[in-house]
């Protein structure tokens, strides 16, 4: 069970920490229909899951990842208890705390609209963050500590909250940034 804010960002940095070298994009289309969401991976992607602890509730995240050239495109949903907003509020606000924490960074943040595929656009927010996971010299998981960029969009619609991020050790090019996000529909 996560324990922490900052804990829910591990599953994406580990991912990001054993990078393959695969420059080439190889986008494909996936819909999530548990999840009610639709975005196109550069690479098969793989998927997890693991239980949290958002302001004294358990919930469960659920990832979907995958890596192209030095980064880690992912998708996170939290199935949150209720649609209350503020239940949302608690889940985005622990997601975007978790990400810039482990960065040791504070988040650039500012509004974006998200796609919904029957048409309109709902708010959220989007942060990018550059820092260095872990401490100086080796980090808690004993590995080097790296720089590393998030770039990440959070959402939420009825009895979901949702991160959209990308993790990179070097920024990917904006084409393939765009790509990604501008993909990323709620049913």
């Amino acid at each position: 069970m996560f324990n922490s804010a900052a804990s829910t960002a591990t599953l994406l940095l580990t991912a990001a920490a054993l990078l393959a070298c695969t420059p080439a994009y190889d986008w494909r289309t996936i819909q999530n229909n548990d999840d009610a969401y639709e975005v196109t991976f550069p690479a098969k992607p793989r998927s997890d899951a693991r239980d949290i602890d958002v302001a004294g509730k358990p919930m469960r995240m659920k990832m979907q990842m995958a890596e192209a050239g030095d980064a880690v495109f992912a998708v996170g949903t939290v199935d949150l208890p209720d649609d209350d907003p503020a239940t949302q509020r608690a889940a985005l606000d622990f997601l975007q705390q978790g990400l810039a924490r482990n960065l040791n960074a504070a988040p650039a943040a500012h509004p974006v609209d998200i796609d919904v595929a029957a048409g309109g656009r709902l708010s959220g927010t989007e942060i990018s963050v550059r820092g260095t996971s872990g401490t100086s010299g080796t980090g808690a998981d004993g590995q080097k500590s790296q720089a590393r960029q998030i770039r990440a969009r959070f959402i939420a619609k009825g009895t979901h909250a949702y991160q959209i991020a990308i993790v990179s050790t070097k920024v990917p090019p904006p084409d393939q940034i765009d790509q990604f996000f501008s993909s990323f529909k709620l049913f």
